[in-house]
């Protein structure tokens, strides 16, 4: 039976409450201190609200790290780091990139791959073995060494975007971006003022959507709908994504604007 945390309902509050909750101050907020996890909360599929699963989050030198050392193989152990607190129209930035090899028992697309979940339900309203929160991914991707491959997609656990005008129901849609092999550094930027979200890397804008609105078809975003939440999303938490490749954040920080509507 599906069970629905009414208790932990924080998922989309209205954009009137979060504006006046979140004073433009057009100076950059640092989200992470370099030093713990202080302000973050952990949800890992399988796991309870707060558990660690063998150590899958740390920071070291100053950055948010994913590491699998621990693990003898990846059981759909996905995981994502939620901010305490969720935004509406801000500009959000980070710097990531991915290093080693992937985990044992990762699946195949998961190579390189994480993201950045915004516009999501809390943490505590998951479910204990729901993999992904029902968001608007930043998907970011590292390359193989040869191929091309894009960073800076879309995707859309439990929700859809307008593209072009129209309502785009695709799970994942590439990007314009360059491939970044190896384990450089890259940065990520993200945008999102008044239902236009930008997608932007090394300062270049790479995609652009608007209106993401609950996707009535998947089962977590019903619940979530049933609950009370509005089927657009103009606001929710952000998360860094473990998805069974070892990643590491730094300069994690946002500037909350205000909307002009």
């Amino acid at each position: 039976m599906y069970i629905f945390r009414l208790l932990a309902f924080t998922f989309l509050l209205p954009a009137t409450i979060l504006v006046s909750a979140e004073t433009s101050t057009d100076k950059w907020i640092s989200l992470f201190n370099g030093k713990d996890l202080s302000g973050w909360t952990i949800k890992i599929a399988g796991q309870d609200l707060g558990v660690n699963y063998k150590n899958t989050f740390s920071v070291e030198d100053g950055v948010i790290k994913v590491s699998y050392a621990e693990y003898k193989t990846f059981n759909n152990d996905f995981g994502h780091l939620f901010y305490e607190k969720p935004f509406s129209n801000y500009h959000f930035r980070l710097e990531y990139r991915f290093t080693g090899e992937q985990t044992p028992g990762a699946p195949e697309w998961a190579y390189r791959n994480s993201g950045i979940m915004f516009h999501s339900q809390s943490p505590q309203s998951m479910r204990k073995d729901q993999s992904f929160p029902v968001c608007v991914e930043f998907q970011t991707l590292g390359g193989n060494g040869k191929d091309k491959r894009s960073t800076g997609n879309m995707c859309s656990p439990g929700s859809h975007i307008t593209l072009n005008g129209e309502l785009n129901t695709n799970h994942c849609i590439t990007s314009s971006s360059d491939t970044y092999h190896g384990d450089q550094w890259v940065k990520a930027e993200l945008l999102v003022k008044d239902g236009i979200i930008k997608h932007i890397i090394n300062g270049k804008t790479v995609f652009e959507y608007s209106n993401p609105v609950l996707d009535e078809g998947d089962a977590d975003a019903k619940a979530l709908h049933a609950a009370g939440a509005p089927l657009a999303m103009t606001s929710g938490y952000i998360a860094l994504q473990a998805e069974g490749h070892n990643v590491e954040y730094r300069n994690v920080e946002i500037m909350p604007l205000t909307s002009t509507k």
